[in-house]
């Protein structure tokens, strides 16, 4: 029964560690929201121009050098900007695990990412990297249970939990829940510690640990436990527990390190799940970090079979009666070396990825079938972060604006083709669309369902509205395509004037489009500005083109019989301009 009761109360240390971790990088991530997302965006490079005037006068020798030189030169500052980019990846890798205190999470966040066409395959390389360095900071604070600090840091947990309660502020509330979080991680590593001094006194179980010597064997069990429990951190946790206990693992020395090399390959099982029906880059994103994982286990397992000493001639020396430190110090040692290795030869990974992962042949549409899979944007490994997320979701709803404005102009051409046809491919093009903005919706809904800031429920809130704008412009189109089934039908025309007035409130309409679309996905205050003056030339043209058609209704210009179908024409392409207006004001909150 007492083994039993051991075992309940690791569970419960385990528990109440992983729960702090959880508020704790939920909490940060909200602190962080508004530059987090920056992070994962890598700016274009600016490619230099050359003009005419700059070679002006010169001759064909002359010319010839400056080409040269000035060739020369950004070849040397895309190698800058390359390297640079390089240590930027490993930063914010870096930067974004110790904030969630996952390298899974940011490893899943990154597939996700290039799955949806965000980031780049070697950006990402290096930030795979970089969250393996991030996550050795959770090790670093399990072993602060060596030190008197710990006991003062249990009591973060009431600190933070009593001041939640009488905060008012969303940020003082995160603050609070994320200073709880680091509290209940040192209760949880108490407890866990308790749980190994009970366990350190029972014989039969630290014969047994002794007993496991084989490095092989050492290494596959850190590999399967990782795999099983899905978080390196909490695995290297228990590591340090018992380390603090006394408990070794093995004939002592390199032993508990052949575990650690595992935790690093069994956590990357989260991130080749998530990558189960991604497309093939993600899959690539999740084979890089296998790669950088195994490769560099595999050299320092060698290393630490080859240098049996290695542990009692560095880290017993540099971190003396303090074998909880010692570990998490290796850990943190091992990623950051590997880095530092393979950071140069990150395109060498990409390669290898590319290699192992080989993109399967496209299917070829038939004829008269249409291929049209769902949005890579709309990616469910994003929705851990909510201010990524949200902002995917806006970039896929200026894609859904911009199908929509596709579907009016084609209605409208059609229309003022008298083509019949034109009403029928404008009927299955909204029947997309509705099922895009449908896609949308319940996206928005799922991203809701996180724990997101107030900002980000504010975007939300201005995005379901959106939809519903854009939803109500591929109506709109439909409307357009009734009006071209009755001028057909009661063989309507209208005069070339008409046609090119309709063509210029078109082209207003146009130039809405393009800015709401903008409005979506980059805030712009002048472009609202702009909005507002294009909605007004809207409503100008249509009392223009009433006020014109009245006049030629008396003076026998226009048939009596086709002014409803020119009214009606001229009321719905204004109202598009006042949905496409409300969807730039929305974008507003952004």
């Amino acid at each position: 029964m007492q083994y039993v009761y051991i075992v309940c109360e690791l569970i419960a240390g385990l528990g109440a560690f992983l729960i702090g971790v959880k508020l704790l990088s939920d909490n940060m991530e909200k602190l962080a929201a508004s530059r987090f997302k920056d992070f994962f965006h890598r700016k274009p490079k600016t490619v230099p121009v050359i003009t005419a005037a700059e070679t002006q006068g010169m001759t064909d020798e002359e010319r010839e050098a400056f080409l040269k030189k000035t060739r020369r030169a950004a070849k040397r500052k895309d190698i800058a900007a390359e390297i640079g980019s390089r240590f930027a990846g490993v930063g914010i890798g870096t930067a974004s695990t110790a904030i969630v205190q996952s390298s899974s999470l940011t490893t899943v966040m990154v597939v996700g990412l290039v799955n949806a066409g965000v980031m780049s395959l070697s950006y990402a390389t290096t930030i795979i990297m970089g969250a393996n360095i991030g996550t050795t900071v959770t090790g670093l604070i399990a072993a602060l249970q060596e030190f008197d600090v710990a006991t003062f840091a249990t009591a973060l947990a009431g600190i933070g939990i009593f001041a939640a309660i009488f905060a008012k502020k969303e940020k003082a509330v995160s603050v609070s829940l994320a200073i709880a979080g680091l509290g209940l991680v040192f209760v949880g590593l108490g407890i866990m510690a308790d749980s190994m001094t009970a366990i350190r006194e029972s014989e039969a179980i630290t014969n047994a640990f002794a007993s496991i010597d084989n490095p092989f064997l050492l290494f596959f069990l850190g590999i399967a436990v990782t795999g099983i429990v899905q978080s390196s951190s909490a695995v290297t946790s228990i590591l340090i527990s018992m380390a603090a206990a006394g408990i070794t693992i093995g004939s002592g020395g390199n032993s508990v390190m052949f575990v650690v090399l595992g935790t690093n390959i069994g956590t990357c099982v989260t991130a080749l799940i998530s990558s189960i029906g991604a497309n093939i880059n993600a899959k690539r994103a999740a084979v890089i970090h296998l790669l950088f994982n195994v490769i560099g286990s595999i050299i320092f397992f060698i290393i630490l079979i080859s240098w049996k000493d290695m542990s009692a001639m560095t880290l017993e020396v540099m971190f003396k009666g303090l074998p909880s430190m010692q570990i998490a110090m290796f850990h943190t040692f091992f990623n950051v070396i590997c880095t530092i290795i393979f950071l140069p030869f990150s395109e060498l990974f990409v390669k290898a990825a590319t290699f192992l992962v080989r993109e399967r042949k496209k299917k070829v549409a038939q004829a008269g079938e249409e291929i049209s899979p769902a949005s890579s944007r709309l990616d469910k490994r994003l929705l851990a972060t909510p201010s990524i997320a949200v902002d995917n979701a806006a970039a896929e709803a200026a894609a859904a604006l911009k199908e929509a404005s596709d579907s009016l102009f084609a209605a409208v051409d059609g229309f003022l083709a008298r083509d019949g046809e034109s009403i029928e491919r404008v009927s299955q093009a909204n029947e997309r669309i509705i099922e895009h903005t449908a896609r949308i919706g319940d996206y928005l809904t799922q991203i809701s369902a996180y724990d997101a800031t107030l900002v980000t429920e504010r975007k939300i809130t201005a995005l379901h509205s959106c939809v519903g704008d854009i939803n109500r412009v591929a109506q709109l189109a439909d409307n357009v395509g009734k009006y071209t089934r009755r001028t057909i039908k009661d063989n309507l025309h209208f005069s070339p004037m008409v046609k090119d007035e309709i063509k210029g409130m078109m082209s207003i309409i146009s130039s809405m489009s393009e800015q709401s679309a903008a409005a979506l996905t980059d805030k712009n205050s002048a472009a609202l500005a702009e909005m507002e003056s294009l909605e007004e030339q809207v409503d100008a043209k249509r009392k223009a083109l009433m006020k014109d058609h009245i006049k030629r209704l008396g003076s026998g210009e226009c048939r009596p019989e086709s002014s409803g179908v020119f009214i009606n024409l001229v009321c719905n392409l204004e109202r598009v301009g006042d949905h496409l207006n409300y969807i730039a004001h929305s974008a507003e909150s952004f």
